[in-house]
């Protein structure tokens, strides 16, 4: 599909679906699932696998509508593959969407996008909200939304390319080096295009009653994707504490409070009493430096902190060019942040930046009950740091990670989080320099991280993902992934993927233009020969392959995935394979069922020296391998090698 086609199908919101090399297929629609899902499935296809969250989710594609469904399409560069279950309903001025409220409900989340503003920077536009006979307006805004052109990423949709001498996909080419020179249609690569926002509906409305969103003419179009809806309890009141209303915070949010804070906090540690944040909106623009300090607000609903984007007069010495809000330790130690709202202002990604909603080092730490909304990175841990817990969190619409254990995390846990729309990987260890060990990542559910991966570990000594849910990475990455790469320290002891479930994985890799797996391990700087056992997982719907391991083509023969294990796996729907191999190595497979494979089981293309001996991977059987995938593709290591096969889009995960 061309460039032109794609800008085409997002103004119209095209029904579509991608198959390889970016063609197009017709896609079976999905039953109707239940009133309230989980990732657009059905809650019985994901029981035991993710956060446990307060809110039900429902999806605008399943609820009543005067507008236009979307999708599904996991084209990259289109609104239905960026939303949740990879469809919408698109708004004209005056059409609505009308969903059944499933429980008790005084509290909404609207998960949307609405158009750029021509030249960027974004518009606002009011949302009729009508439950009942109440009717509200939550304001929505596309200030924080659309990115366009190359990484890093540009605010501008006009904008020529960032970097002229890189390769293009589309054009197959490098435009500095190409006669003639190509045209590369503008805007260019958009993505990014949802924002949420959450509206307290004043009173209490019952499970049945009908709540309609109605879109408006400032607007040209307005595209609902979900609405999660949750009953809210009354704000938590703490009258023993260091009230930062006491040390002069303003709770309208019209003065500056980030001195409030700072003498709240050092109140609070000389008497061993907290910090306690009541309901309201504080303005806080900077960082708030945190050690041995507990701050506790009256719930996210209720207690917001929320701050501006503030250029430096001068580069600070980590190279951030920019402050704004956000809770930072300096090695500090016991501190515990819980019950409030971060809400940032970052709507441009600069690497260097230190504009996250919490950071810098902590131990024996504990992060509970935030809502982090519109910073880089919901929390970036620079280490050496042990034991922090980072749980019960809502990190969504970010700019870049979700979190980040970076450099020397050790013996700390990441669990029963929610992370949707993340602008890099949702959930990674980076263990760049010094190792990440001994951590884990359990129970959290990860939706639509618009680039690179749901969960990526980097690198790192006996860590473990488990019990997670992962749906719609959109591209250059997928739901799973581990990889040598970004200089991180090899992989030691084990890594284990356990009990986790993706779903609408497996995506397209933009650089090299071909399908990733729904997990999948990367060899670029180093072999990777830890114990690595991937048991107990459930693959669903895989846009291309469940599995991959694969290195780039510099490095092919120099580096090897060995000693990787799966076993009681269970893979429902794959566009092409169950395993695709493009590196040399070995792999073995014990309890793998696999069902509605669109291609080959195992596309084993090794090194890509096709020696007469067979793939320089090899595949072992260890039995119980059911569903046909993988004989007679392995023995003894059998060359089955297409390099981009094409792709059937298989029918929607059932109850196995």
């Amino acid at each position: 599909m061309s460039k032109a086609a794609l800008t085409a199908a997002i103004a119209a919101g095209v029904v579509l679906a991608v198959g390889a090399a970016g063609t197009a297929y017709a896609k079976t629609p999905t039953p109707k699932p239940p009133l309230g899902t989980r990732a657009a499935l059905d809650p019985s296809l994901v029981a035991g696998r993710g956060a446990s969250v307060a809110f039900t989710e429902q999806e605008a594609e399943t609820a009543a509508t005067n507008g236009t469904v979307i999708g599904p399409d996991r084209t990259a560069y289109t609104l239905p593959a960026e939303a949740s279950g990879r469809s919408a309903v698109r708004l004209a001025p005056g059409q609505w969407v009308e969903f059944t409220l499933p429980k008790a409900t005084n509290a909404i989340t609207v998960r949307y996008s609405i158009p750029d503003a021509p030249t960027g920077g974004g518009i606002t536009a009011p949302l009729a909200v009508k439950v009942g006979k109440t009717t509200r307006t939550m304001t929505l805004t596309s200030h924080y939304s659309w990115l366009y052109n190359q990484y890093p990423f540009s605010n501008d949709p006009n904008a020529g390319l960032l970097h002229p001498d890189w390769w293009i996909t589309e054009c197959a080419c490098v435009p500095a080096a190409t006669t003639p020179a190509p045209v590369i249609t503008t805007p260019f690569r958009p993505s990014h295009f949802y924002d949420e926002q959450r509206l307290l509906l004043g009173k209490t409305f019952a499970a049945g009653e009908k709540i309609r969103l109605t879109a408006s003419s400032a607007a040209a179009w307005t595209v609902i994707d979900l609405l999660d809806t949750e009953l809210v309890g009354p704000p938590k009141i703490d009258l023993i504490a260091a009230n930062v209303l006491l040390f002069g915070a303003d709770p309208t949010g019209r003065r500056d409070s980030a001195g409030a804070f700072d003498k709240a906090i050092a109140f609070a540690r000389k008497t061993r009493l907290k910090v306690y944040v009541p309901p309201g909106t504080y303005q806080v623009n900077r960082h708030i430096i945190v050690d041995n300090v507990t701050i506790e607000g009256a719930g996210s609903w209720y207690t917001i902190i929320k701050g501006s984007q503030v250029a430096l007069p001068a580069p600070a010495p980590d190279g951030s060019v920019h402050t704004g809000v956000g809770f930072y330790g300096e090695n500090s130690r016991n501190v515990h942040l819980a019950g409030f709202a971060i809400e940032g202002d970052v709507r441009e990604r600069i690497d260097t930046d230190q504009v996250n909603g919490v950071g810098g080092a902590m131990s024996d730490s504990t992060i509970d009950g935030l809502y982090i909304h519109h910073t880089k990175v919901g929390l970036w841990f620079d280490g050496p740091m042990r034991n922090i817990k980072v749980t019960g969190n809502v990190i969504v619409d970010q700019i870049a990670d979700g979190l980040n254990f970076h450099v020397g995390v050790t013996d700390s846990l990441v669990q029963n989080n929610f992370l949707r729309n993340t602008g890099d990987d949702a959930l990674a260890m980076w263990s760049e320099k010094t190792a990440n060990a001994r951590n884990a990542f359990d129970h959290n559910t990860i939706q639509t991280p618009v680039l690179a991966n749901g969960i990526a570990i980097y690198g790192g000594t006996d860590n473990t993902v488990s019990n997670n849910l992962i749906a719609d990475p959109i591209r250059e990455g997928s739901a799973l992934h581990a990889g040598s790469r970004f200089g991180a320290e090899p992989f030691a002891g084990h890594l284990r993927f356990t009990g986790n479930t993706t779903v609408r994985a497996g995506t397209y890799e933009l650089n090299w233009n071909i399908g990733l797996g729904a997990i999948w391990f990367y060899a670029l700087e180093k072999d990777m020969a830890a114990d690595i056992q991937v048991v107990g997982d459930n693959f669903l719907d895989s846009t291309y392959n469940a599995i991959m391991e694969v290195a780039d083509w510099p490095v092919k023969d120099l580096y090897s995935i060995t000693n990787v294990h799966f076993k009681n796996i269970k893979i429902d729907g794959t566009g092409t394979s169950v395993l695709s191999a493009r590196v040399g190595g070995s792999a073995s497979f014990e309890n793998v069922d696999a069902r509605n494979v669109g291609a080959v089981g195992v596309n084993n293309c090794g090194r890509f020296n096709f020696p007469a001996t067979g793939s320089e991977f090899t595949v072992t059987d260890l039995g119980g391998n059911d569903g046909g995938w993988l004989q007679p593709w392995m023995l003894p290591n059998t060359i089955t090698c297409d390099d981009r096969p094409p792709v059937v889009a298989p029918p929607a995960p059932a109850t196995w």
